[in-house]
């Protein structure tokens, strides 16, 4: 940490151009957060003074103070004092913090703590889950959102059996349409007793798909090998 705030350059102005007003400067003690006489856990009687509006790192060996200093005298004091800004009322909700050892401790803005340490011991934790936000993104998309099929670009929504007939007859006379169904998404491996079961039950037509490439409908008789290590969309053609 530096014993000084680094002085700004100079405003440049046009040429000719009347200088715009200085504006005041901050008084020395608005800049800084100072600390007298912390005491709390391992700090033997420090002194400092931490630059604000700046991007300071607390380091050191384990158990010189770090948490100490951060966690247990700034953060505990800034919880302190905005709590006891509080009503009375508002005050029998939250947890009491006692006041840090330390005799002085001046510039000291509202503090937010966020530790080092795991909320969750559930390994399927996500980020999402642990700032409880996971709910909320699964009802946009699903719900207020309005997704798109990345292959075509057109809307997607959910549709009744009627509503998919309806679609089909308004068809032009004479288009061709296909069933499918799928049975195999983005799976690797080469699927030979699949296609014999589905071959078995009567299905003589299936849509194959392979990483990178597109899809393409084959008879039962004339399928191609499928690549073990590749990943493969398989659909029955059912009609």
């Amino acid at each position: 940490m530096s014993d000084s705030v680094p002085p700004r350059p100079p405003r440049q102005t046009a040429p000719n151009a009347p200088a715009a007003p200085a504006a005041p400067a901050a008084p020395a003690a608005a800049r800084w957060l100072s600390v007298r006489g912390a005491r709390t856990h391992n700090l033997k009687n420090i002194d400092l003074d931490i630059p604000k509006d700046a991007l300071v790192v607390i380091t050191g060996l384990s158990g010189s103070g770090k948490s100490s200093l951060a966690f247990d005298t700034l953060y505990a004091e800034g919880q302190r004092r905005y709590v006891e800004s509080l009503s009375a009322y508002a005050r029998q909700f939250l947890q009491r913090m006692d006041k840090p050892d330390v005799d002085l401790i001046e510039g000291l803005s509202p503090a937010i703590s966020i530790e080092q340490k795991a909320t969750s011991h559930n390994p399927r934790s996500t980020v999402g889950t642990v700032t409880e936000i996971h709910d909320y993104l699964r009802l946009l998309y699903a719900r207020a959102g309005t997704p798109y099929c990345p292959e075509h670009g057109l809307p997607l929504a959910q549709q009744s059996v009627a509503q998919m007939v309806d679609a089909v007859l308004a068809l032009a006379e004479g288009t061709r349409l296909a069933l499918l169904a799928p049975v195999v998404r983005e799976r690797k491996g080469e699927f030979v007793e699949l296609f014999d079961d589905l071959r078995a039950r009567g299905y003589v037509r299936f849509r194959v798909g392979a990483e990178g490439r597109g899809r393409e409908v084959f008879e039962a008789d004339a399928l191609p090998r499928l690549a073990k290590n590749e990943k493969h969309d398989i659909d029955v053609v059912v009609d």
